[in-house]
């Protein structure tokens, strides 16, 4: 479990994160949403320890990351997996070597263990045989499953993804989110998602967070939403007509009250 309490960002006069509270649990995907200039991104930032914030705590199961010495933040960061938005698979690298970097950077297994384990993540997000590709070789839904194979090698307890989605046409999109999702639920892995990807928000926000501005706008889940009375929300996640005619069709698939001749 991740929680952040209080967490205020500024930089400069600009307060970017302003009083922030949540609580993401282990074994479900907790999405951070909003757009652009809301704060999300940094909110994560904050959470990695990529940022220092300027006040509040962040607890990774109850310890608190700002407040540690630089060896147990190390000892943390051990048990963090990244996702990030480009994949940022090295380029002169094989898929195997790239997966297997985080084991020659932090276990001193050997290159047996190592070999096997990574057959093991590769094999877990469908990518059987493709240890001797290099990166350009492989179509961005295959980069996205192998930066998940990489994020996971280490069997991390917290996995942070940043638009894991960005670049892929819908139905890739769909496939990665299964995955984040089983992966999440198999492993009970506290798993944050920072995302603009409605798609996204649906099939997989078991806790969201939307953020508005630096502040926290909204909280509740994925089923909550479609139900949401907050303004900013409906008018973020249902900009369009179409949208918006869709959570008229979710809200009464909800409710049973579909009208004669939908059902």
């Amino acid at each position: 479990m991740i929680e952040v309490k209080n967490i205020r960002k500024s930089f400069g006069e600009k307060i970017v994160i302003n009083d922030v509270s949540a609580a993401m649990k282990s074994g479900q995907c907790n999405l951070i949403i909003g757009s652009s200039g809301s704060g999300k991104t940094v909110l994560m930032k904050c959470m990695v320890g990529l940022f220092a914030p300027d006040k509040g705590e962040i607890l990774y199961d109850g310890a608190n990351f700002v407040e540690m010495t630089g060896e147990q933040r190390t000892n943390i960061r051990k048990e963090i997996g990244m996702l990030f938005q480009g994949s940022a698979l090295f380029d002169s690298l094989t898929v195997q070597q790239n997966v297997m970097f985080p084991l020659d950077m932090f276990t001193k297994d050997t290159t047996r263990e190592k070999l096997k384990r990574v057959n093991e993540v590769l094999d877990r997000v469908n990518l059987v045989d493709t240890n001797k590709k290099f990166p350009s070789e492989l179509s961005g839904g295959m980069k996205k499953r192998v930066a998940l194979a990489r994020a996971i090698v280490l069997n991390p307890k917290y996995l942070f993804c940043d638009e894991p989605n960005s670049g892929l046409d819908p139905q890739t999109s769909l496939v990665i989110d299964k995955l984040i999702r089983e992966i999440t639920i198999e492993y009970n892995i506290c798993t944050v998602v920072n995302t603009h990807d409605m798609n996204s928000v649906m099939e997989i926000g078991n806790y969201i967070l939307y953020m508005y501005q630096g502040n926290k706008e909204w909280e509740g889940t994925n089923k909550e939403i479609i139900f949401s009375k907050n303004q900013r929300l409906n008018e973020f996640i249902f900009a369009s007509e179409f949208l918006k005619d869709a959570k008229e069709m979710r809200m009464l698939e909800e409710t049973g009250k579909m009208p004669p001749g939908n059902n």
